[in-house]
């Protein structure tokens, strides 16, 4: 009888023992088990139906640039589209992107081709398909602003959801409730516009970027999401948090609503300090913030 190694081997590039902190943009995280890269569609659908049907746990994991994973061990599948799923397809003023293809890439290319709507996400190291998951963005814009339909594989079925069944909301979307609806390509509608306009616009926000985002240093981009009628940032600096230092974590200097991994931080020292501001944050202020990065592999996750 094949073991789960060979039989994913069939379908998908296998890594074993490959630690999630080679896998994030925080470079924080224990070691999965397996890492596997699906080759195409069909290995895709093979590869989760033989986890569903064994009972494995999974995960589909993008550039990891917006996840804090746990300190333990994963006991089971990262599953990876960055390596085959990367392709673009331009039609017109329409975009078709695979899952895997990378965020800034894409806005690049975009720009190239005299279209404006993606230079929002000139500076977001993440996937096509993380962008959609999260709805991400910057600027007062975001995913759901461009995307048409999301290609998506459930119930071993590849089915195109409108925009209007995705559920967009402020760094949300029906994704994020349903984990086994894994996103595989998406198609976007930008606008032509002059591409010195887009690549003046794509070099002003990287100059913003550089000034005030503490790019030196692993992170997950912001940490909190911004409450209703004001800025994350600006609570945490009045709760006197600007450079507190837990372990190898710290609140930058730079932008507090940013926890740094300043010196081989752990994923604990990065929750102690998001518990602390929170709980200050309730004392002082009445009310708490939301994270806006995920957290993965963690133990009763609240």
């Amino acid at each position: 009888m094949m073991t789960l190694e060979e039989k994913l081997r069939t379908f998908a590039d296998v890594d074993l023992g490959r630690p999630l902190s080679t896998m994030t943009t925080y470079r924080i995280g224990g070691i999965a088990k397996y890492t596997i890269y699906p080759r195409d569609t069909l290995g895709l659908s093979e590869c989760l139906r033989m986890l569903e049907d064994e009972k494995v746990p999974y995960k589909v994991l993008g550039k990891g640039s917006n996840l804090l994973c746990s300190d333990d061990p994963y006991d089971g599948v990262i599953v990876k589209l960055d390596r085959y799923f990367i392709d673009t397809y331009f039609e017109g003023d329409r975009v078709i992107a695979e899952a895997g293809a990378s965020l800034i890439t894409l806005s690049y290319d975009c720009m190239k081709r005299r279209l404006s709507g993606l230079e929002f996400a000139s500076g977001i190291p993440g996937t096509v398909g993380g962008a959609v998951f999260m709805n991400a963005g910057a600027y007062k814009s975001s995913m759901s602003e461009v995307v048409e339909q999301v290609l998506v594989l459930r119930d071993g079925s590849f089915d195109w959801l409108q925009k209007e069944e995705c559920g967009f909301s402020y760094r949300h979307s029906v994704f994020q409730s349903h984990p086994d609806w894994l996103i595989v390509g998406v198609r976007m509608r930008l606008t032509p516009d002059d591409p010195e306009k887009i690549r003046s616009l794509i070099e002003e926000r990287r100059e913003r970027r550089m000034a005030t985002q503490p790019l030196d240093y692993p992170t997950c981009g912001s940490v909190f999401r911004n409450p209703e009628g004001g800025f994350a940032w600006k609570y945490i600096d009045e709760l006197g948090y600007r450079g507190k230092t837990v372990g190898g974590a710290r609140v930058s200097e730079k932008h507090s609503n940013f926890i740094v991994n300043a010196d081989h931080a752990s994923a604990k020292d990065v929750m102690t300090l998001i518990e602390a501001i929170n709980h200050d944050m309730m004392e002082k202020k009445g009310f708490t913030l939301k994270l806006e990065m995920e957290r993965f592999n963690w133990p009763n996750k609240k």
